[in-house]
């Protein structure tokens, strides 16, 4: 099925409008817009999870088709991906992608199925592309037997977890109510000792502006990770945030801040922070590497446990359907998905943008922000930021940080 057809088959709210009409990818290729292969395949192997946390964009969100498709991916359905994946590799003679293997839970896949699905992925890239593989994991599953897989194919480990125990167990819990730190706690010190290390690839907080930020990142720090994520928890202009207490307008990014001068007035570097490292090297006029911030193309896609090809998934917290491509790996390359709108919509830079993003100074910067946070009903995503004011002040705050220290020296 290609992607007119897929099209056809989508109501028209469900496909992201530019500006206030279905996106004219077919004049934007004719005016030199040129598509950026994908890079990362996010691989659904599990559509379940073993935690309930509260603010899962997967499961209490808009998007409920987790609901209608299975739980665990059938074999004949990752080698399709694979396929899919190489064929795609050398149709645009990259020397490298990422396969990042999520859920739901991946590890309730069990070590055996994962040992053959990482397997068949690597057998598939026999040729010149090197395949790398991520998995995102809440951890409470991962054991010895595991983590001898990971460090033998290679396999690098992100794993989520939010700042203190009091303050995971908070939002992180089982279905019955049980916090999940204790159960993490155990993974991590298995994940960071010495026999498995080469594995840990970091850990990804969601930031809670409730909380202690910098008993927060001491917390996190204390697992020794090569590099932290934080993310700022997913909503939009029909789901808007919820606003601290305290009556601050930029909760998020006074959370943010103070971890920021934490971490940026350390003596040594403790450890890496992909937003931060962003931020500076977009003020200094490089690029960045993480959805939150800039306008570098998305090259990422996801393959769901039937086998649905689909868009990056936080979409899902938009609305029913925002994900949907009408592809598969069963009938449809890759490129297929590279001329749909929300793929085209994310890889053209400031002309995505709305008009007042386009006017903003931190535009080069804050690039309008998280692409799912600029949703409202009835203009799609041609919106700021719902957290316009939270990323203006963090880049005002940086840059500042950055320009007093370039002075002095």
């Amino acid at each position: 099925m290609g992607v007119t057809r897929a099209l056809a088959t989508t109501p028209v709210d469900m496909v992201p409008r530019w500006p206030d009409r279905t996106l004219d990818v077919a004049a934007l290729r004719a005016a030199g817009h040129r598509p950026v292969p994908f890079r990362d395949v996010v691989l659904k192997v599990h559509q379940r999870c073993n935690l309930a946390c509260d603010y899962c964009y997967v499961y209490t969100m808009a998007d409920q088709s987790w609901r209608d498709r299975p739980a665990l991916m059938e074999r004949a359905t990752w080698l399709a991906a694979a396929e899919r994946m190489a064929e795609h590799a050398t149709a645009h003679r990259l020397t490298t992608m990422r396969l990042v293997l999520h859920g739901g839970e991946p590890l309730l896949a069990g070590v055996d199925r994962l040992t053959a699905l990482i397997g068949d992925f690597r057998a598939a890239f026999g040729g010149e592309c090197r395949l790398e593989i991520g998995l995102q994991t809440n951890a409470v599953l991962l054991d010895p037997a595991l983590l001898d897989l990971f460090v033998r194919e290679g396999v690098r480990v992100g794993v989520s977890l939010d700042g203190t125990a009091a303050a995971n167990d908070r939002r992180r819990r089982y279905a019955d109510g049980r916090g999940s730190s204790a159960a993490v706690d155990r993974a991590l010190r298995l994940l960071g000792g010495p026999a498995y290390r080469e594995a840990f690839a970091g850990l990804l907080c969601t930031v809670d502006p409730s909380t202690d930020p910098v008993a927060s990142y001491e917390a996190l720090l204390a697992y020794g990770p090569p590099q932290l994520d934080l993310l700022i928890p997913h909503a939009n202009w029909s789901t808007p945030p919820q606003r601290d207490p305290s009556g601050s307008g930029t909760p998020h990014a006074d959370w943010l801040i103070a971890v920021f001068d934490r971490w940026y007035g350390a003596p040594r570097q403790e450890t890496r922070i992909r937003l931060f490292e962003d931020v500076m090297a977009l003020v200094l006029g490089g690029a960045g590497r993480s959805e939150q911030v800039g306008l570098s193309p998305v090259a990422s896609v996801v393959v769901e446990s039937d086998g649905s090809v689909e868009l990056v998934d936080s979409l899902k917290t938009s609305y029913p359907g925002a994900c949907f491509t009408g592809l598969t790996v069963f009938a449809d390359p890759f490129d297929a998905a590279l001329d749909h709108p929300g793929v085209v919509a994310r890889q053209i830079g400031v002309e995505a943008l709305a008009p007042a993003c386009r006017a903003c100074p931190v535009q080069a910067v804050c690039g309008g922000g998280h692409y799912a946070h600029r949703y409202r009903p009835g203009d799609g995503y041609l919106n700021p930021s719902v957290y316009c004011a939270d990323m203006a002040e963090l880049i005002r705050h940086i840059s500042g940080r950055m320009r007093a220290d370039l002075h002095r020296r």
